[in-house]
């Protein structure tokens, strides 16, 4: 381990503290979307989600970005001013799935949306699309309650692929691409982007043909209360000789 982190991570609870606390938020927030989808599943027969992955960031990661920006590298100012200690990629069919899911996760009562950035509306200069969220979910400790951030991205397949492989190639050159190559990537997102556009495309006029809609039924009041209520025996047993 280098000294530059080892020893925050050596000498101080906290580190370990935080470590979890951030592995909680991160299950938390994939439970929720693994629900979303599998809800989806059920109502519609349809996955919004192709699939998803999540990490932690490592302690090497930490100390870098710690360093790039000038920081003292302690758990307070990681925890301060890095964002994306947690994050989630969801890879999804479609542009439209992107924004649907970014509604429902949103509209949760015990999430909170801190900042969102589109790189869909707005892509990067160099053609990168993907719509990014920091959100905090609440984490309950033995003694206190902590809100705690995570990075939710969110892509199409085809996004994916696209800013997978640029990730790869400019790791190889650290960074500095040629002009050429760095005009052919953005000719690359674009091929990317219209094909996003055209799949989409051709998928709406599916459902047009084929007659699919996406009317939800409620979930029935009654119903939905039971799923968090409890009879004691005497109830139960009155209900089964009315029943009978």
């Amino acid at each position: 381990m280098p000294d530059l982190y080892g020893e925050i991570r050596n000498t101080s609870e906290e580190w370990e503290r935080m470590q979890l606390i951030y592995d909680a938020a991160l299950r938390e927030v994939n439970t929720k979307l693994e629900t979303l989808n599998n809800e989806f599943k059920i109502k519609h027969q349809y996955n919004p989600i192709e699939h998803m992955t999540s990490r932690i960031k490592s302690p090497e990661s930490i100390a870098k970005k710690m360093k790039h920006n000038d920081r003292e590298l302690t758990v307070e100012n990681i925890v301060r001013y890095i964002n994306d200690v947690a994050g989630i990629r969801v890879i999804c069919s479609y542009t439209t799935d992107i924004y649907r899911i970014a509604k429902l996760i949103s509209e949760q009562s015990d999430v909170t949306v801190l900042k969102v950035k589109d790189y869909i509306q707005n892509p990067k200069p160099n053609g990168y699309k993907s719509y990014h969220m920091i959100v905090t979910v609440p984490i309950f400790l033995s003694d206190t309650i902590v809100n705690t951030k995570v990075e939710i991205q969110i892509r199409t397949i085809a996004m994916d692929f696209w800013a997978s492989l640029e990730h790869k190639m400019y790791y190889k050159i650290e960074g500095n691409a040629p002009e050429n190559i760095r005009r052919e990537l953005k000719e690359c997102a674009d091929l990317v982007a219209f094909l996003d556009q055209k799949m989409m495309a051709i998928n709406e006029e599916i459902k047009r043909y084929s007659g699919e809609t996406e009317d939800e039924k409620e979930f029935d009041g009654e119903l939905k209360a039971l799923y968090g209520m409890v009879l004691d025996e005497q109830n139960i047993f009155e209900e089964t000789i009315v029943a009978e």
